[in-house]
């Protein structure tokens, strides 16, 4: 696979505390996620729908080989940084594909993080009990 680097694309994808590093290669439309096949990796169905949804969107399902890297977050928010690895990817190797991607909205990175839990308070937004006397 050393030989093999002048046909693939990389690129990163990033969503929560997640982030998934994305080859594509020209292939049979194999998706490998952290050494296993997309199912086992993500045992929802709307997980593998999020995953597939730039290659479904731009017409190349067939056409390309998936292979993933995730670390960080839960599995939600790894399958929404390989959308985002994956649509930057396709973006690299054909710049047509630009505008059907940033309409669908899978070129914008997903900036909503977990808001930290704040001093004198029960979590980020709750408040203890108030008593008036």
């Amino acid at each position: 696979m050393a030989n093999a680097t002048s046909n693939r694309t990389y690129a990163t994808g990033r969503r929560k505390t997640s982030s998934a590093r994305v080859w594509l290669l020209p292939g049979t439309g194999k998706i490998v996620v952290n050494g296993l096949p997309l199912a086992a990796y993500f045992k929802r169905l709307s997980s593998e729908m999020v995953v597939k949804q730039p290659l479904a969107l731009t017409t190349t399902e067939g056409k390309l080989d998936v292979i993933a890297t995730v670390k960080g977050g839960g599995l939600a928010g790894q399958s929404g940084a390989m959308r985002h690895g994956i649509s930057k990817a396709l973006l690299k190797l054909n710049p047509e594909l630009r505008k059907t991607l940033k309409r669908n909205g899978l070129l914008t990175r997903d900036s909503r993080v977990k808001e930290r839990k704040k001093y004198g308070q029960k979590g980020a937004r709750k408040r203890f009990q108030f008593s008036k006397r």
